[in-house]
């Protein structure tokens, strides 16, 4: 399934716009050179890269996250946006899209941000700034939806392991909620889509990621684990053993996906059992109606926005209802969309009503 749909495209356009949206925060300009002075060789060569350094395993992740957390609304979300921009000619839809505008989403990060560690940075400042505490989605994993609507990513798996710790110095000590790589265990054994050896390397890397960013004792990382309707729990169970479950707070299901709760807590149900008794997170954002008899994920028809954000859930596995899809931000060019990001104002009144 297609992810790039997934995050705000434009979510911090006061300040820095992600690349999608032609660049990013304004940076420091290099001094002018010299035109008449001949360049050294050690002022022309490309710097050696530092040696990624192994994280040590992380302490057993224990109690809630969640508790006493504020989640954060994006005032610069394109929902948002799109509500003000209405608010005068058009009330009734302004309203309607306040439904959605108002409500805490996740904010993703991948390879548009041109430094993501100014970015996080930029972040955590603004939801301090509100008392609250962000939550991010990585999506940068090296062969990104296996070359569907949101392909792209790093590279190799070295250029993630250091865009990892960029991330990781970003957040610092602050409290954060990161969810890594939706769609990458889902999609790692998809036909003519990874190699034995790529898929060992993303396992690898994902396991890496765990143990950097919870050298940050008050960030709780998540494995993306795909959804009720995806793979039978046993088949997940095991990728999230090999994705380093055990290093992580937990996992997350339903991401930008359309399945009811009920089936999800079912799934997360058998998926902890076998991996421990991890607990685990579900994105509630477009689920009100459910999926299409189909299980259509690009912009389908007919959807409604779920259970909205709470960290009270009533049972101890379920950590927090979240909304990590934003609603109405395209999944893709599919069913009369726009590009995967860019918002979606027929369907997000849809989703809205």
């Amino acid at each position: 399934m297609s992810l790039l749909s997934r995050f705000s495209l434009c979510s911090s356009i006061a300040l820095l716009s992600l690349a999608a949206c032609g660049g990013s925060q304004p940076e420091a300009s290099a001094p002018s050179a010299d035109s008449s002075a001949s360049p050294s060789p050690s002022a022309s060569a490309k710097p050696a890269e530092e040696p990624i350094a192994e994280a040590p395993k992380p302490p057993k992740a224990e109690g809630n996250p969640f508790k006493g957390m504020k989640l954060w609304v994006d005032p610069e979300s394109l929902s948002m946006l799109s509500a003000n921009s209405l608010r005068k000619k058009d009330p009734e839809k302004a309203k309607l899209l306040d439904k959605i505008a108002q409500q805490p989403q996740a904010m993703w990060v991948g390879d548009w941000n041109k430094d993501v560690k100014r970015y996080i940075e930029y972040i955590i400042g603004k939801t301090k700034a509100d008392g609250a505490a962000p939550i991010f989605i990585l999506y940068n994993v090296p062969g990104r939806d296996c070359g569907q609507h949101s392909a792209g990513g790093l590279k190799t798996g070295d250029e993630y392991r250091r865009w990892i710790r960029k991330v990781a110095e970003g957040a610092g000590q602050e409290k954060v909620v990161f969810v890594l790589e939706p769609d990458a265990l889902g999609l790692i054994d998809k036909e003519n889509c990874m190699t034995k050896e790529q898929q060992e390397e993303r396992y690898a890397i994902l396991w890496d990621a765990v143990k950097v960013l919870r050298q940050n004792p008050n960030a709780a990382v998540f494995l993306d684990a795909g959804h009720a309707k995806w793979a039978p729990a046993p088949v997940m169970a095991e990728k999230l053993k090999r994705a380093g479950i055990e290093d992580a707070t937990g996992f997350a299901l339903n991401t930008s996906n359309y399945v009811l709760d009920a089936d999800n807590i079912k799934y997360g149900h058998e998926i902890s059992k076998l991996v421990g008794g991890a607990p685990f997170i579900l994105d509630s954002s477009r689920n009100g109606n459910g999926p299409t008899a189909d299980l259509e994920w690009c912009n389908p028809a007919g959807r409604h926005i779920g259970k909205l954000p709470t960290t009270e859930t009533g049972d101890p596995l379920v950590l927090a209802y979240l909304w990590l899809k934003r609603p109405g931000e395209s999944d893709g060019e599919c069913n009369g969309g726009p590009k995967a990001g860019a918002f979606y104002m027929e369907r997000a009144l849809e989703l809205a009503k």
